[in-house]
C-alpha cells in the first residue's frame, strides 16, 4: 500500500482546499450501506446515517458497557445475535465480505494527553489491536478509526507508527489520518480528534475542508429544563473561580463549548449557563437557594456575553423557562447558574432530539462525552461518498 504518512506538524496538507462537501450529492443515495461497529457507544455513525437520510443495515455492533447497550438497543434496529459485549470474544469472520463500512474508537485513556500515558503497557491501549483484527477478519471496503489527538504524539510518535503500520501491513489497507476539530465542521465545540480512514483499495482521498461556524452553544440550549440542574453554592463557588476559567476547566455562557468529557457536569468541570435575574423577579438570595449575587464571586466575565438571552421568565419548583428579554429588564448583578442538561450534551455531539434517553443522567453525560461528534462523521461520509461502497 502507498505510504500516506505525513509530518504531524504539516498534517493539514491532507485537507481538501475546495469547500464543496456541504452541498455534495451522494452518487448512489438509493443504496444500503452494510455497517459494522465495535466500541459502538451510543451509535454516532448510525445517527449520522439517520441525519443524512441514508439507508444502512447494521451487521454487528458491540460495547462492553451495559448502559451503552441499553441506549443503542432503544435507538437502532439490532438483534441480540448481532451484538457483542466483549470485543475479545467477537469473531468477525462470519461477516467476511459483508461489511461496507466499519467504525470504531477503542477506549483511549492510555493515549490521552490527560491520561496516564500507559500506551502499550496499558491493556486498554492494546484494544486497537482488536479493532485491527476485526478489520482483517471481515475486510470492510472502508474503515474509520477515531481516537484522541494525543495518540499521534504518544511515546514520541512511536505508538502511532506501530498502529498505522498494523493497519497498512497486517490489515493491508490504504491509510489516511487527520486531526479534525468539531468547531470546524458546524458544531460549536472545541473537540480535536484523530480520524484514521482505511480503504481496501488504493484511493486518493483528502479530508473535508473546514467550514464557517454559524451557530453558538446558545442555539443548542433547551428553552425548558428541570430546576434540578441549577447549582447551589458549592458548585457556584467552583465554576466562578478565576483560576478555573483561566485554565479552561470551566466556562460560563461560552459561545464555543469546551471539549465534552465523560465526567461532563459531574464534578463541575465543563460548560455552564448563567441566567440573570429579571428586575421583576422578587426572589432574593435569602429566600432562593439558587439565586446568587455575582459580586460575591471571583469571576463575572459571563455577564457581558449577551446575558439577556438567558433570562428565566418562569421558574417553578420543578421547571424553568428560558427566553430572551430586553436588556433593560434584567439585573446582571444577580442570577442563577446551572449545568447543561443531558439532552443539551447530546445535542452538542450532533444527536437530534429523536435520540431516546433511557439511562440515568450520569450515564448519559458519560455516553455523550465518550461519543464521536456526529457532524464530523457526516462530513467524512460525504467526502468519502460512502454510497459508492453500498449495495
Amino acid at each position: 500500500m502507498k505510504n500516506k504518512y505525513q509530518d504531524i506538524q504539516n498534517s493539514k496538507a491532507n485537507i481538501d482546499p475546495v469547500n464543496n462537501w456541504q452541498g455534495f450529492q451522494f452518487s448512489h443515495p438509493e443504496r444500503t450501506i452494510r455497517l459494522g461497529t465495535s466500541f459502538s457507544g451510543i451509535g454516532a455513525i448510525e445517527h449520522s446515517f439517520h441525519r443524512l437520510g441514508l439507508k444502512c443495515k447494521i451487521q454487528f455492533a458491540g460495547d462492553i458497557d451495559e448502559n451503552c447497550k441499553k441506549a443503542y438497543f432503544a435507538n437502532y434496529p439490532i438483534s441480540e445475535e448481532r451484538w457483542h459485549s466483549d470485543v475479545h470474544d467477537f469473531d468477525a469472520t462470519k461477516y467476511y465480505g459483508e461489511v461496507d463500512l466499519l467504525v470504531g474508537g477503542a477506549p483511549c485513556q492510555a493515549f490521552s494527553l490527560r491520561g496516564k500515558h500507559g500506551g502499550f503497557d496499558d491493556t486498554r491501549g492494546t484494544l486497537f489491536r482488536e479493532f485491527a483484527r476485526i478489520v482483517k477478519e471481515c475486510r470492510p471496503k472502508v474503515f474509520i478509526f477515531e481516537n484522541v489527538k494525543g495518540m499521534l504524539s504518544h511515546d514520541k510518535g512511536r505508538t502511532w507508527q506501530v498502529i498505522k503500520k498494523t493497519f497498512e501491513d497486517y490489515c493491508d489497507y490504504d491509510v489516511y489520518y487527520q486531526v479534525l476539530n468539531g468547531k470546524d465542521y458546524g458544531m460549536p465545540q472545541s473537540r480535536e480528534r484523530l480520524y484514521c480512514i482505511g480503504f481496501r483499495e488504493d484511493t486518493e482521498f483528502k479530508y473535508p475542508s473546514p467550514i464557517q461556524l454559524c451557530k453558538s452553544v446558545y442555539d443548542f440550549l433547551q428553552g425548558d429544563f428541570d430546576t434540578k440542574y441549577l447549582l447551589k453554592q458549592k458548585g457556584v463557588n467552583f465554576i466562578t473561580r478565576s483560576i478555573n476559567h483561566e485554565k479552561s476547566y470551566t466556562q460560563v455562557n461560552g459561545d464555543i463549548m469546551l471539549c465534552q468529557k465523560r465526567n461532563q457536569q459531574f464534578n463541575w468541570h465543563g460548560d455552564f449557563v448563567f441566567h440573570p435575574k429579571l428586575k421583576s423577579d422578587v426572589s432574593t438570595p435569602e429566600n432562593d437557594v439558587y439565586l446568587y449575587r455575582v459580586a460575591d464571586y471571583e469571576e463575572d466575565y459571563y455577564i457581558f456575553h449577551a446575558p439577556e438571552r438567558y433570562a428565566l421568565i418562569e421558574l417553578t419548583d420543578s421547571i424553568a423557562h428560558m427566553q430572551k428579554v430586553a436588556k433593560k429588564d434584567i439585573d446582571v448583578q444577580y442570577g442563577r447558574f446551572r449545568k447543561f442538561t443531558p439532552r443539551e450534551c447530546l445535542r452538542m455531539m450532533g444527536f437530534d432530539d429523536n435520540f431516546k434517553i433511557v439511562v440515568s443522567d450520569t450515564e448519559t453525560y458519560k455516553q455523550a462525552g465518550n461519543s464521536i461528534i456526529v457532524d464530523v462523521l457526516m462530513a467524512l461520509l460525504k467526502q468519502i461518498d460512502i454510497t459508492k461502497y453500498g449495495v
